[in-house]
């Protein structure tokens, strides 16, 4: 696999994909810049090499075409602002307009492509729309939206076919380094925290992790099925009924394997899902009828940052409780506090998964831990062993 710091640029005309699917507000503003920020030294580089830049995304999920909220018009002063030259836009990302200001590209300059998805060929993986993009007259494919990476679109994977030369982007290539150094050479103990809403989400990745973890830690509303398969009440908890034996399975395998998994001493109950709720501490299988766990307890969050103080390297994904209500974020806060302390001590943290990295970015942790992935559900899918196209696709 061609990687960036190995390739020059000069006089070439790259075609980058990039994820520039940002949240934007009414007025069409940025409200998180971390996806932008991640691949401008990409960009940079290829400037500084002397080369021009192709930028193709997409932005939230259009169904029927091309939709004034979904234009990537509205990133471009942005874009220009990070990069530090102005972005020229194209209005359709194949077709006369975008091929002729490929054209006229000089060495330095930037355009920037409308959206991918406001064709279903996108998505589809289509060749034809796929060959479009190709024939826009770029020497060099890049691929640095490792959030993508796992779906088989057109940009993502199918486009690399056309071309000779085809490099990994910096983002892409941090991404890929973070989570082998987590899975191949990951030092002792090594800690798995493993949060959010289900289990059958996690399912995968946590067998996987009974290979090289010594702990695993579950929080979040996952945990509430384990604690019903061990016999306790869980109130109006988070449930996966049809999860219930698979789980005790997983202990029995853990078990086996010598991974200890850690499980909440005490949870913060609510009677209603709001911040407002009326609030108790009660221990792991003792919930009322009519309540639900939100968040781990005040014993969980002191043990499991312990355990984490403890680790060379920890994996965090997903949140300890319902961290979007300030009422239930303490243990997801407790939690992002111990992987920032244990990193500044001299561990190896990455961070995966949405929430995870909301929580650190939103601390202000984001220097002070190893990694924050961008990757959300491709950095999963890689941690499971899967082949990512768009990975695949990038590899001579």
């Amino acid at each position: 696999m061609k990687t960036l710091q190995s390739f020059n640029f000069a006089g070439k005309k790259a075609i980058v994909r990039v994820d520039f699917n940002v949240p934007l507000d009414k007025e069409f503003n940025i409200t998180d810049f971390t996806r932008i920020n991640a691949v401008v030294p990409t960009i940079k580089k290829i400037l500084a090499d002397g080369g021009s830049v192709v930028l193709m995304s997409h932005l939230g999920r259009p169904d029927d075409g091309p939709e004034e909220k979904s234009s990537l018009k509205h990133i471009v002063a942005a874009v220009s602002e990070k990069i530090g030259t102005d972005v020229q836009f194209a209005d359709d990302c194949i077709g006369a307009q975008a091929k002729e200001k490929t054209a006229a590209l000089q060495a330095g300059q930037v355009l920037l492509l409308e959206n991918l998805r406001f064709y279903k060929e996108e998505t589809k993986g289509d060749v034809d729309f796929a060959k479009k993009l190709a024939d826009l007259g770029a020497d060099v494919y890049v691929n640095d939206a490792f959030g993508t990476a796992h779906r088989a679109h057109a940009s993502t994977s199918i486009i690399a076919q056309f071309f000779t030369d085809k490099v990994c982007g910096l983002v892409m290539e941090a991404e890929l380094v973070n989570a082998d150094k987590v899975l191949k050479s990951a030092d002792k103990p090594f800690t798995s925290i493993m949060g959010g809403a289900k289990v059958s989400d996690k399912l995968l990745i946590i067998e996987k992790l009974l290979d090289v973890a010594d702990n695993i830690i579950i929080g979040g509303g996952m945990s509430y099925t384990f604690a019903k398969a061990a016999g306790g009440n869980i109130g109006d908890s988070l449930c996966e009924n049809d999860k219930l034996e698979y789980v005790l399975e997983l202990q029995e395998k853990a078990k086996a394997k010598g991974v200890n998994l850690i499980f909440p001493i005490d949870n913060v109950v609510a009677d209603d899902f709001s911040n407002d709720a009326n609030t108790q501490v009660v221990l792991r299988g003792c919930i009322p009828d009519g309540w639900e766990g939100l968040d781990i307890g005040p014993q969980t969050r002191e043990l499991f940052s312990k355990v984490i103080s403890e680790s060379k390297t920890v994996l965090w994904n997903g949140p300890m409780g319902v961290s979007e209500i300030p009422a239930f974020a303490h243990g997801t806060v407790a939690v992002a506090t111990a992987v920032k302390d244990a990193t500044v001590a001299g561990s190896f943290s990455l961070i995966g998964g949405g929430d995870s990295a909301a929580a650190i970015n939103n601390l202000g942790f984001g220097d002070d831990v190893s990694y924050v992935s961008t990757g959300g559900g491709a950095l999963l899918e890689y941690m499971e062993g899967k082949v990512l196209p768009g990975v695949a696709a990038l590899e001579d």
